[in-house]
């Protein structure tokens, strides 16, 4: 099975699985076909980070989070006549881009744990670029996005036409088809050297960015031990540092542990609450302590320390909030990104999370490759205290350097039942809500008992310490619940804008099935239908599951 943000995405990921590849290779082909079918946040152009958990239950990490190039300096985005950031230009244009490092990842992952041919692997990618029809949202979203793409010529091109684009016309890349082709005949060389690099390095010098061929030929995906934890009996296997959403999603998760959540009862006041308060604590951490591990000493073991996270949860009160000027560190990313989660008939499971940050990332396409790039840079530290696209506060250890890997929030996760076996192959995008979605889809499941569809598509709660207040899902929330919140101290702020889509598959095994005459004279029959697998597509999107 396969659940993504795009039904032709999915399907490519089952092709390949019912031609022989594993889930490793099934994710890769996924990878590509959202590069096409989804360029709002699928790419070439951009990073991400996969965890990957094998039959025999042991699991590993890719890293490919986009890096600074070699050009960038600490204070790139400050004014030198005013002291003030620049934000917007770290957000739009050729200098918001980091170093892309999806191609890197996903080559390194084929090479190493695939089994199938990597033509094979391409072909739906590649099929795809050269004509498939646009669903009424793409066409809708590329419509809207028109006028912001006016500013450069090659996004212009490709991506916008007089009239605008129809739901069912077929929209057709021929250079992005082109450049997939040159990755999948000259493999790395295909993209960080060669033809491509020579379009991507041309359009940097036509706008001042920054990247070059050295930064492309240095580029290298790290492979990293996951970081894991335990809650409830439930191994926890997640994404270590840069990405900051294993550590504090394991934060979280041991934060509520000695609370019966599920006796609490889904979005009830005292749940919010004290979900809420889990929350402010390990943004608070987050702001602090994480960034790249290769520039800073990271504490992940200390941060995910049980005695730590209890530690910190014990000014806990359980009637009143607590104030996130009070709440400080313990110790003395638009939200347009993607997830995809895969499991195959072995049971070897791949939980990747792709992102361009922002919607269309910088919205520079490369004229003549036809990908969006990256608005990364604004992941970093543009100076200790301003906040970033998603109000993010953020510290010293996160700040710009070249060859650096910026923080990140995504969270790519898989969870084993207390027997040890795959259970939950889970993800999201949405900037920091990315943490706060996966955490409240695990304990929807394990706490509360819901089915993964039921578990994804539930109203969600928000809290990242700064800004101090607590965002509500529009409509998520009983009128009586928020009056009982507000009475407890909360800022509140119900949201009807973008939240993250959860896409998951729940592994259930040995599940009773039973039929009956409708008369109910024949006796009742029983069957164990072994191991099922259940996907749980947001359907905020247009997400879909796909498998057979």
């Amino acid at each position: 099975m396969v659940v993504s943000a795009e039904i032709n995405a999915s399907e490519a990921g089952v092709e390949v699985m019912r031609g022989g590849g594993n889930a490793v290779d099934a994710a890769v082909a996924t990878g590509f076909a959202l590069a096409v079918t989804f360029p709002v946040a699928g790419n070439i152009g951009g990073g991400g980070f996969m965890v990957i958990r094998f039959p025999d239950g042991t699991a590993t990490t890719i890293d490919y989070r986009e890096t600074a190039p070699t050009g960038a300096t600490r204070d790139m985005y400050v004014d030198d006549s005013t002291g003030q950031i620049r934000p917007d230009l770290s957000r739009r244009g050729h200098l918001a881009s980091g170093v892309p490092g999806a191609v890197a990842g996903l080559l390194k992952a084929h090479e190493q744990y695939g089994q199938a041919p990597l033509a094979d692997v391409m072909a739906p990618a590649i099929r795809l670029a050269e004509g498939y029809p646009l669903s009424r949202a793409e066409a809708e979203l590329m419509n809207a996005y028109a006028g912001r793409f006016s500013a450069y010529p090659g996004t212009v091109r490709h991506f916008t036409q007089e009239g605008g684009y129809e739901a069912g016309e077929t929209f057709r890349q021929p250079e992005l088809a082109a450049a997939l082709r040159r990755i999948r005949d000259e493999g790395r060389d295909g993209f960080y050297r060669g033809e491509t690099a020579d379009l991507l390095v041309a359009e940097m010098e036509r706008g001042g960015g920054l990247i070059d061929h050295a930064d492309l030929e240095g580029y290298e995906a790290v492979e990293r031990e996951p970081v894991t934890g335990d809650y409830r009996g439930h191994r926890i296997i997640s994404m270590p540092p840069p990405s900051s959403g294993g550590v504090a999603l394991i934060q979280m998760l041991d934060s509520v542990e000695p609370f019966d959540v599920g006796a609490l009862g889904f979005n009830s006041s005292a749940t919010v609450h004290l979900l809420g308060e889990a929350m402010r604590r390990a943004f608070a951490d987050r702001a602090e302590y994480l960034g790249d591990p290769d520039f800073s000493d990271i504490p992940t073991e200390e941060l995910i320390d049980e005695d730590y996270t209890r530690e910190r949860m014990a000014s806990f009160d359980p009637v009143k909030a607590d104030s996130s000027t009070g709440v400080g560190a313990g110790l003395h990313e638009s939200m347009q990104t993607t997830h995809y989660s895969v499991v195959d008939a072995d049971g070897m499971a791949v939980s990747v999370t792709t992102t361009l940050n922002g919607g269309f990332g910088s919205l520079v396409v490369v004229e003549g490759a036809g990908f969006f790039l990256n608005n990364e840079m604004d992941d970093f530290t543009s100076a200790p205290g301003e906040p970033n696209m998603f109000g993010l506060v953020q510290g010293e250890a996160n700040a710009i350097a070249p060859g650096k890997r910026m923080l990140s929030s995504m969270t790519p996760t898989i969870v084993e039942d207390p027997e040890g076996r795959l259970m939950l192959v889970v993800g999201s995008p949405g900037g920091p809500r990315i943490i706060t979605a996966v955490y409240q889809t695990i304990l929807n499941v394990i706490d509360h008992g819901m089915d993964v569809q039921e578990a994804v598509a539930a109203p969600r709660v928000h809290h990242q310490w700064l800004p101090d207040e607590l965002d509500y899902e529009n409509q998520g929330l009983a009128l009586d619940v928020v009056v009982a919140l507000q009475e407890r101290g909360w800022a509140l702020d119900e949201s009807g804008g973008y939240w993250a889509r959860v896409d998951a598959i729940e592994v259930v095994y040995d599940e009773a099935t039973s039929t009956t005459d409708p008369s109910g004279l024949d006796a009742v029959t029983a069957e164990a239908a072994g191991r099922v697998l259940y996907g749980g597509a947001d359907p905020r999107g247009e997400d879909a599951a796909a498998g057979y």
